[in-house]
This record gives structure tokens, C-alpha cells and sequence, in this order.
């Protein structure tokens, strides 16, 4: 599934470790969810949607 996630962490100058640190996850898992290589949870789609304060939709696009 392809995301706007990296885009979405840049914007707020935040490495990878700062995202996984908000979430309450590892760099490997923001890494891994950026490339596409994992899909998340539900639970954490909608934790990355809340931080971002956006729609699910909006973060994650069908490919």
C-alpha cells in the first residue's frame, strides 16, 4: 500500500526515530511502513492519523 507518510515526517523535520518514538514503535517498523515493505495495523493506522491530525485516507492510498 502506498503512504505519504515519509513526506508527512519531513514536513515536520522528524527522522525516522522521532516518528517511531510518537508511535511507540521501532525506526525498522516507520522504515519498513514507508517503503511499503508493511503494511500497519489498523490500531496504528488510526495512532499515525491522529498524530498527523488527517484521515486514514489521506495517509494511505491503494495502489
Amino acid at each position: 500500500m502506498k503512504n505519504r507518510l515519509k513526506v508527512l515526517r519531513a514536513e515536520r523535520d522528524w527522522s525516522q526515530q522521532d516518528l517511531a518514538r510518537h508511535l511507540g514503535v521501532s525506526r525498522q517498523s516507520v522504515n519498513a511502513i514507508e517503503t511499503g515493505k508493511f503494511d500497519p495495523s489498523l490500531p496504528l493506522a488510526f495512532r499515525i492519523a491522529d498524530l498527523f491530525g488527517l484521515a486514514i485516507e489521506e495517509i494511505f492510498l491503494r495502489d
